[in-house]
């Protein structure tokens, strides 16, 4: 697609039931180098897709996102409500959603294809290959328990319940629909932490769908976040120094020896191994 209005009102499904739709955008790389070059008055002087490409990479790169803020997505999301309790610490954005007060709301839940385990070394995470025995029985029992609850809240209305206590009992596997309106910068960030490995699997889904429609509408600038963010990484003070020495190759005996000892060194060392490795 050559025209990127083209992509407006294209959805991505997202996990069983829902989907991100980009409903409209404003601004593109151009966008960002002209609010950048604004700085210095040379918005007259006509730049390639290379000197555009070099400078929105030194932006990011140097932390300049204000001229990314010259950027705003607007999306139509369906997802799940615990997903979205994970969107929504992202504060910079606009937000409207569908209320249980002015509609009844549809009974569609998300079901998970498999029960990931949880895991050992991290309180929040689960292990993502491994998964628990007789799942298929456990997701069955899952169903059961939103199909009972769903029949619940129709009964509820049905017996005059008013909208807004009726859907008190609805589960965080409930799906809700919003539209959700951020600029390019805080996107990064978002993008950044949520589609991280460390993220949970159905936000990260939903991010990688976002994504998609940034690449395409800023290419210049999804590839710089490619390289600086998703998958760069930043150094501690002590990691920084550490890898200029390991790099100069000029370690003395002395430090040698204290690499060798010093039990912070050898923690900064695996810290940043581990970095560079993911």
């Amino acid at each position: 697609m050559e025209n990127l209005k083209d992509y407006v009102g294209m959805s991505r499904p997202v996990l069983d039931h829902g989907f991100v739709e980009l409903v409209d955008y404003m601004g593109n790389d151009q966008r960002i180098v002209e609010a950048a070059r604004v700085s210095y008055a040379s918005n007259n002087v006509e730049k390639t897709d290379e000197e555009n490409k070099k400078l929105i990479d030194y932006l990011l790169r140097n932390g300049h996102t204000s001229p990314f803020e010259q950027v705003v997505f607007t999306f139509h999301i369906k997802m799940p409500i615990f997903c979205q309790r994970q969107l929504i610490r992202h504060r910079m954005a606009r937000v409207n959603e569908i209320s249980g007060r002015y509609t009844k709301l549809n009974s569609e839940f998300f079901v998970p294809e498999h029960l990931r385990t949880q895991a050992k070394n991290n309180k929040q995470a689960s292990n993502e290959n491994e998964f628990v025995d007789d799942e298929l029985e456990i997701i069955g029992r899952m169903a059961e328990e939103q199909d009972l609850v769903a029949t619940n809240y129709d009964a509820y209305i049905e017996e005059g319940v008013s909208r807004e206590l009726a859907r008190i009992n609805l589960p965080v596997s409930t799906y809700t629909e919003f539209y959700w309106q951020m600029d390019l910068s805080n996107l990064i960030k978002f993008m950044g932490l949520r589609s991280d490995k460390h993220a949970q699997k159905e936000i990260r889904l939903y991010s990688e769908a976002i994504e998609w429609f940034v690449e395409r509408v800023t290419p210049f600038a999804y590839e710089a976040f490619e390289n600086h963010v998703k998958y760069g990484t930043r150094l501690s003070k002590q990691e920084k120094e550490l890898l200029s020495d390991l790099l100069a190759d000029s370690l003395s005996e002395e430090k040698k020896e204290k690499y060798n000892k010093d039990e912070n060194t050898k923690r900064t060392l695996r810290i940043l191994l581990e970095k560079i490795n993911t």
